[in-house]
């Protein structure tokens, strides 16, 4: 399917290195992907609800989400995302360093559409994030994508 126009992905994480990795393994499809990124829930809810200074950002179609982040944790960001009628249909992509079987279940239990524990050495989390990349960009269709497709 030829897309009429990038793919919008936040992404939601503290940890500096993480960001500036995934940002370089999505680098390739730089015309076709547009990364955003928020720094902590407060921050991703900020910009999934187009407060200020974010009015004008596009509805991202894919969100990558750490859950253990300061202020507001992905938990609570994962709630919101799945109450609202608005952003429900936004699949998120829990990817965090937490392995705990009560974080894969209540990640699940909020409607989460995948939970990927992050690779603690550079080459796998690469290869985790060129995963992420292959299935989410050419393997599933995304609601938007769809409805525009």
């Amino acid at each position: 399917m030829k897309l009429k126009r990038k793919l919008e992905i936040l992404v939601v994480d503290d940890n500096p290195a993480d960001i500036r990795l995934t940002q370089e393994v999505f680098r390739d499809l730089q015309g076709s992907v547009h990364l955003h990124v928020a720094h902590d829930g407060e921050n991703a809810l900020e910009f999934l609800h187009r407060k200020h200074p974010f009015e004008q950002v596009p509805r991202p179609d894919l969100i990558l989400l750490d859950l253990n982040m300061p202020r507001k944790d992905g938990r609570e960001v994962l709630m919101d995302i799945k109450k609202d009628s608005d952003l429900r249909s936004i699949p998120v992509v829990v990817l965090t360093t937490s392995g705990a079987e009560k974080d894969v279940t209540e990640s699940y239990g909020l409607h989460a559409n995948c939970y990927i524990t992050k690779p603690m050495n550079l080459p796998q989390f690469i290869k985790v994030v060129e995963s992420i990349q292959n299935f989410w960009l050419n393997t599933a269709v995304l609601p938007r994508v769809a409805l525009e497709g």
